[in-house]
């Protein structure tokens, strides 16, 4: 049998794959912000290139505001958005008088964040949910789409599940904001978070996503499914978070 490298091509276009390799480095800190990339002529070297597709390479990279240059001068790399996300930080209620703390957080990074309530509707919802808020065949459940922005750029698509038996006539079940989010509310009607569950994965975009996130290529968004339980382990909540996967990552920590 053919070992695995010998069998495994890369057959995206030729500046898709340089594109990836300088996106990398950028990513990794390699290429720090500031530093002018190699020249054209090394890139050529380098990756066995014409002039023409390392131009559209860099084209890749400059619309994915990784780097910034124009023709005839050198390019650089932009001090970018890459964040590193912490989902504890977000995982408890917020008191009484405070806002939301996913707003708190993005705050003390000196940023401002907004929330957009895009959609509330009472749904029949993905399989997955269904089965995760344990709906069975006909359960129906309150969605709540909303988009994440930082100063004024979408960051996040959301959209949360609440099983209909719980959200239905309360503020959850009303196309408005919750003052200190629905974790907060839930605690208030006495469903505490208890336990958090996250699966991530990176998956092609959506069309939604790729439009509503504003993408600038087809590159994969990193996708949270939570599912958050209360006491005697009932869901209450289950969420399909959406992020550009080129600037963000998670940081979960153990102990």
């Amino acid at each position: 049998m053919p070992k695995a490298e010998e069998s495994a091509v890369d057959r995206r276009p030729l500046h898709e794959r340089i594109a990836a390799d300088l996106r990398d480095e950028i990513m990794s800190g390699d290429l720090a912000p500031g530093e002018a990339l190699p020249s054209t002529q090394r890139l050529k070297d380098r990756f066995e290139a014409s002039n023409a597709t390392v131009q559209k390479a860099l084209q890749v990279l400059k619309d994915e505001r990784l780097v910034v240059g124009r023709a005839g001068a050198a390019v650089t790399v932009r001090e970018h958005r890459q964040e590193t996300v912490r989902p504890a930080d977000t995982g408890q209620p917020a008191a009484t008088d405070e806002q939301y703390r996913w707003l708190t957080v993005v705050a003390s990074k000196g940023k401002r964040g907004t929330i957009d309530l895009l959609e509330v509707a009472e749904v029949r919802p993905p399989r997955e949910v269904a089965a995760a808020l344990d709906l069975g065949e006909t359960g129906t459940a309150f969605l709540r789409r909303q988009l994440l922005s930082y100063d004024g750029e979408p960051v996040e698509l959301a959209k949360s599940y609440y099983p209909a038996e719980i959200a239905r006539g309360t503020a959850m079940a009303e196309p408005r904001k919750i003052r200190g989010g629905t974790p907060a509310l839930l605690a208030r009607m006495g469903y505490p978070p208890v336990q958090t569950v996250d699966r991530v994965s990176a998956r092609v975009a959506t069309q939604e996503q790729y439009e509503v996130l504003e993408l600038p290529s087809d590159l994969p968004i990193l996708r949270t499914f939570r599912v958050v339980y209360s006491t005697h382990e009932r869901p209450i909540e289950a969420t399909v978070m959406a992020k550009a996967g080129h600037l963000y990552e998670l940081q979960y920590e153990f102990v």
